[in-house]
């Protein structure tokens, strides 16, 4: 089994607001309450909540439904869409 290759963008904490799932961990303005703008690091993250652990949401919710490898897939699809659309933000 590989591992999402995550890049470390911090992009997903910072549109936490997008997804009913993550609005818990809003601030106010769609970055999430534990994310450090300055070092682009979660502040919690070894004690981040299942919902920002992708191998944790996979058995959690989808291991009956898909396997591993189209998981990570789906993730890689949807971190390349929020990139692109901050490089066309920019």
């Amino acid at each position: 089994m590989h591992s999402f290759p995550c890049t470390q963008c911090g992009l997903c904490c910072q549109k936490v607001g997008l997804a009913e799932e993550t609005r818990f961990l809003d601030r106010g303005d769609g970055i999430c309450k534990n994310y450090d703008s300055i070092s682009r690091a979660c502040q919690i993250y070894v004690d981040r909540p299942d919902i920002c652990r992708i191998d944790r949401q996979y058995v959690l919710n989808y291991a009956k439904k898909m396997s591993w490898s189209e998981f990570i897939d789906i993730n890689i699809k949807v971190c390349h869409q929020l990139q692109s659309a901050e490089i066309l933000k920019q």
